[in-house]
């Protein structure tokens, strides 16, 4: 079984039922603030415009909780993605109805519409049979370009499918699960994993399976902290999650087993909290003083991290090495961020923080793979089996 591409489809003249992810930031007034995610989604949706495809494009924005917020209406993005189109994208009223369906039944060939909001609805989120049944009376086939929901088991990307029988993929979709595959299925050696970020709790499913298949592991964060008390260390008042101590234990000594080489900090830059830069001290992490938490790796961990990527081929990277967002915090990611953005390696980076803090370092261009989700993307590298793309195969 597998999923077919929007390109096996035939559009012509037909309603094509497009899933997008269009949850993009906005600024107190309503402005987009960043519109990378429409971006994204252009390709395919041009290419079912190109096609003579009558296009019906739906998504949510923030967490209405199935009630009509004014605040979270798509009517910013369609007028940002008109100018992107440089096409006029009229905004439907509501995502369902007999008003709705009048206007996409008069849609005209290579037109787009934008549905407002699928979480103005409750059945959205709760898969609904009936909401599904009603989305899908909205297309003749169904294309899924959401990859940041395919974790979700949804109305608009798993129920429909039960009512559509022509269902693909769009272009982004099928990049990112072709790039997450070569992770899982099909690594070039050596290959390495960059984890990083504050928990280990949210990445604890990837570590232990990308350790069945890497040749190293880089461990950075705050989550490295709860690693290196279970090697007995000190940490300070560094972020530590003391019911997982065994669990990292655990995980270092499946390293060990599988002879894949585990990296931590050797050092770390440290205050008293986030916010005390001028109070910073870069030490050793045999000696982070007791009233002092780590809040960044050193520059001899990011020297340490970076010799080990040298003859890497492969390198999966997740989330920044320290707080990155504040001063004199931000080093250590900056350091490992260009090192992974000028490897000769086939770089796969995923998650928001980590987007952030390549958008940070300008290198974003230099990535080979900037995954658009971010519990998508850790939950397929965790080896979990996605809904959203799931409900594509056939």
């Amino acid at each position: 079984m597998g999923i077919r591409s929007i390109k096996e489809l035939d559009l012509k003249s037909k309603k094509v039922l497009i899933r997008v992810d269009f949850n993009v930031p906005l600024d107190e007034e309503g402005a987009i603030t960043d519109d990378s995610r429409i971006r994204g989604a252009l390709p395919t949706i041009q290419y079912a415009m190109d096609q003579g495809g009558k296009v019906v494009l739906m998504s949510h924005l923030g967490r209405p909780k199935g009630k009509v917020v004014k605040s979270m209406s798509l009517l910013p993005v369609a007028r940002q993605l008109s100018e992107l189109l440089g096409a006029s994208v009229n905004m439907a009223p509501d995502c369902v109805g007999d008003q709705v369906k009048k206007i996409v039944d008069n849609l005209s060939s290579g037109e787009v519409i934008l549905l407002e909001n699928l979480r103005f609805h409750i059945g959205e989120e709760k898969n609904d049979p009936g909401f599904a049944k009603e989305l899908s009376e909205l297309g003749e086939c169904y294309v899924n370009d959401a990859f940041a929901t395919a974790h979700r088991a949804h109305a608009s990307n798993v129920g429909i499918c039960d009512y559509i029988k022509d269902t693909a993929a769009g272009f982004l979709m099928l990049r990112e699960v072709e790039y997450i595959n070569k992770a899982l299925k099909d690594p070039k050696r050596p290959y390495a994993a960059v984890i990083g970020g504050a928990k280990v709790s949210g990445k604890l499913e990837v570590l232990e399976n990308l350790i069945e298949k890497v040749d190293k592991v880089i461990i950075g964060g705050g989550m490295a902290f709860t690693f290196i008390k279970a090697l007995g260390q000190n940490i300070g008042k560094s972020l530590v999650e003391d019911d997982l101590v065994d669990t990292a234990r655990a995980v270092m000594e499946k390293a060990r087993s599988r002879g894949v080489k585990l990296y931590l900090p050797v050092d770390c830059v440290c205050a008293p909290d986030p916010k005390s830069g001028r109070d910073a001290v870069t030490v050793t992490i045999q000696e982070i003083p007791a009233g002092l938490m780590g809040l960044d790796i050193g520059p001899a961990s990011a020297a340490l991290f970076s010799e080990a990527l040298d003859d890497c081929s492969m390198i999966v990277w997740n989330g920044p090495m320290g707080v990155f967002e504040q001063e004199p915090f931000s080093q250590g990611t900056m350091d490992i961020t260009r090192k992974i953005a000028n490897s000769k390696a086939l770089t796969i980076v995923g998650g928001g923080d980590t987007d952030a803090a390549l958008h940070k370092s300008s290198l974003v261009e230099k990535v080979d793979f900037v995954s658009t989700a971010g519990g998508a993307f850790l939950e397929m590298l965790g080896g979990a089996e996605l809904p959203g793309v799931k409900s594509l195969e056939r």
